[in-house]
């Protein structure tokens, strides 16, 4: 498994300071935040003009490209971000399912435009993934097996989220399992209790929560997952540069002593 953290945790810094940062904490790769309002890291209106800095940036601090975040379905906006993909050297597309829980006509549209999505991610061959998220359509085990049972091309994968499967009500460990097969990616925080926000961005580091990671990790090996593992906290784009360094820092540590834990490293 390669380590990684979404840049969205220094979404109030430039992208070096990401860069820089998450280099320092020892991850093996950086997933780029394309998540407007959240972040002006990858800005896919502006992927042209912020690509080579990008390529530099990671050849600069050796973080690979393992993902970018970017949760519009939009159809251009989608198009613009497999483009930015192809040209920077990023092999994965991240976005949200959109929608509204526990109605079956916004699950049906949600599964039609991810399927249409996956087709257009194949033709520029990326992996466009998908994971379950509090409150959308897709948001738990049975939605996430729907859509897996109803793409069946292989450049769509599931993203996994512990800590949105928890807040579903779900054991997440249990919930990896049941849809490993087809996970090609996966973003990893903790959080305290299940209420509908993930918390403050310190409570979502790796340890300081109620997930249990380490047996979740633990799935993710005996399975043979090899892909991206990266830490996405979100909410600290006022917080001082130090105090996210020190999540990225202790969020690391959680996830190296899990991987040591089950065998991984």
């Amino acid at each position: 498994m390669k380590l990684g953290a979404n840049s969205v945790l220094f979404g109030g810094y430039d992208m070096e300071t990401a860069f820089r940062c998450i280099a320092m904490a020892g991850y093996d790769g950086i997933e780029l935040s394309a998540i407007d309002g959240m972040s002006e890291h990858l800005v896919i209106d502006r992927w042209r003009e912020v690509g080579p800095e990008i390529k530099r940036l990671s050849a600069e601090y050796e973080l690979p490209l393992l993902a970018m975040e970017q949760p519009s379905q939009d159809p251009a906006k989608m198009e613009a971000a497999f483009q930015a993909a192809v040209e920077i050297g990023i092999p994965i597309v991240n976005c949200g399912p959109g929608g509204k829980s526990d109605d079956e006509e916004s699950l049906v549209q949600s599964i039609d435009s991810l399927g249409k999505l996956a087709d257009m991610a194949a033709k520029y061959g990326v992996t466009l993934c998908v994971k379950a998220h509090v409150g959308q359509s897709v948001y738990n085990t049975p939605t996430t097996l729907r859509a897996m049972a109803a793409i069946s091309s292989p450049a769509f994968g599931i993203d996994m989220d512990p800590s949105h499967i928890y807040r579903a009500n779900e054991n997440p460990v249990e919930a990896i399992a049941a849809v490993i097969s087809r996970v090609k990616h996966v973003h990893i925080r903790d959080c305290k209790g299940r209420q509908q926000g993930p918390g403050k961005p310190e409570d979502q580091a790796n340890g300081r929560g109620d997930i249990d990671l380490v047996g979740y990790i633990r799935v993710l090996h005996e399975n043979g997952y090899d892909g991206p593992l990266n830490l996405e906290v979100i909410g600290a784009k006022e917080y001082k540069v130090e105090q996210v360094c020190t999540i990225a820092a202790e969020a690391k540590g959680h996830m190296q002593a899990c991987l040591q834990a089950c065998g991984a490293r």
